[in-house]
């Protein structure tokens, strides 16, 4: 059984990496952040960060969100925030964050 509470994972996908954010999204996840950044990166594709299931997010998941979106800036890649949830997209833009990445919302399914 699992004691995980959240998670960060890397999707190869053909036309793009995805970095999928789970659950309670916070500084027990460094090193999973780090791993998910440093293969996004060195893809040269663009980068969708898919929240969709993200339950709590604290000030290293923002950090992590912020990072990304400027290296990726910073490397000419597109990096957008797949449907992020109230609780995302509300610590987002209470830190200024929310311009810096663009937002992206797919249908329900």
């Amino acid at each position: 059984m699992s004691t995980r509470n959240g998670g960060i994972d890397l999707v190869r996908e053909t036309d793009a990496s995805v970095v999928e954010m789970w659950g309670e999204v916070d500084a027990a996840l460094r090193a999973e952040a780090g791993l998910a950044l440093a293969g996004a990166l060195e893809r040269d594709l663009p980068v969708v960060v898919d929240a969709t299931r993200v339950q709590f997010i604290d000030s290293a998941g923002v950090a992590f969100l912020v990072q990304l979106c400027t290296l990726g800036r910073d490397e000419e890649l597109a990096v957008s925030l797949r449907n992020p949830p109230p609780v995302v997209a509300e610590v987002l833009h209470l830190v200024g964050c929310d311009s810096v990445i663009r937002e992206e919302r797919t249908p329900a399914a």
